[in-house]
C-alpha cells in the first residue's frame, strides 16, 4: 500500500468505536535510521480557537489491527 492510497481513512479505537480522526489530518513520525513509520499523530481539535491540555494523540503503528478501505481500526489498550 502506498502512503497516498492511506490518505482520507478514518482512524477507529476498536475499544470504544471512537473516532479518531481522518488520516490527511494525521502526521507520520518516521524512524530516522530504518525509515519505518513508527507512529500516527492525530491533532486534537480545538474548541473556540483554545487548545486542549493535549495537542495531539500519538498511536503507534503496532496498535494498528487492519486497514480497510474506508478505515484504519486501531486497539491501544492504553487510551
Amino acid at each position: 500500500m502506498r502512503l497516498s492510497q492511506l490518505g482520507g481513512k478514518e482512524i477507529i479505537d476498536l475499544k470504544n468505536g471512537e473516532r479518531l480522526g481522518v488520516l490527511g489530518e494525521t502526521d507520520l513520525e518516521i524512524d530516522d535510521r530504518t525509515g519505518h513509520i513508527k507512529a500516527l499523530l492525530i491533532p486534537v481539535p480545538r474548541v473556540f480557537g483554545f487548545k486542549k491540555d493535549k495537542e495531539e494523540v500519538k498511536i503507534y503503528w503496532k496498535h494498528i489491527k487492519k486497514i480497510g478501505t474506508d478505515m484504519i481500526i486501531i486497539d491501544d489498550t492504553n487510551r
